[in-house]
């Protein structure tokens, strides 16, 4: 089953872990000095926050799929889009080591598509994001 992710950046980390902690009525499953993320089931959606925005606000949103099977599927729907489609292949990024691929929708709203394939002990880099977030034209990143 597919869940909803969303990517916030933040300027204070210990104060939005206590924010989300509250709203969703748990702890964060990953915590590091410069990121958190939430696995929730209701609703379902991996919720992560870091300090390595531009600016705060939502810098991401995406699809986390469960296995190769999604992942193909997902990567078919977002070929039939009119919008260029970014396959990054496998990388690590967010503490994890995953295969992704990115568009960004008619607003300027950039969406990873991803299948996480093991956790990774750095952050790690995507320079896929970071450009295409650069030049975003909508003000949620």
């Amino acid at each position: 089953m597919k869940r909803l992710h969303v990517h916030v950046a933040v300027d204070d980390l210990d104060r939005s872990i206590g924010f989300y902690s509250a709203l969703f009525a748990s702890e964060p499953s990953v915590t590091k000095p410069d990121y958190a993320k939430w696995m929730l089931d209701d609703p379902r959606v991996n919720f992560a926050i870091s300090m390595r925005g531009t600016a705060a606000g939502v810098e991401h949103l995406g699809i986390q799929v469960e296995d190769a099977g999604e992942l193909a599927d997902v990567y078919a729907r977002l070929k039939k889009a009119d919008a260029p489609v970014v396959e990054e292949g496998k990388t690590t990024c967010c503490y994890a080591k995953s295969e992704k691929s990115w568009i960004t929708d008619p607003q300027g709203v950039v969406w990873e598509t991803f299948l996480t394939e093991g956790e990774a002990t750095t952050y790690g880099t995507s320079a896929t994001i970071d450009a295409l977030t650069s030049k975003t034209a909508c003000g949620c990143n």
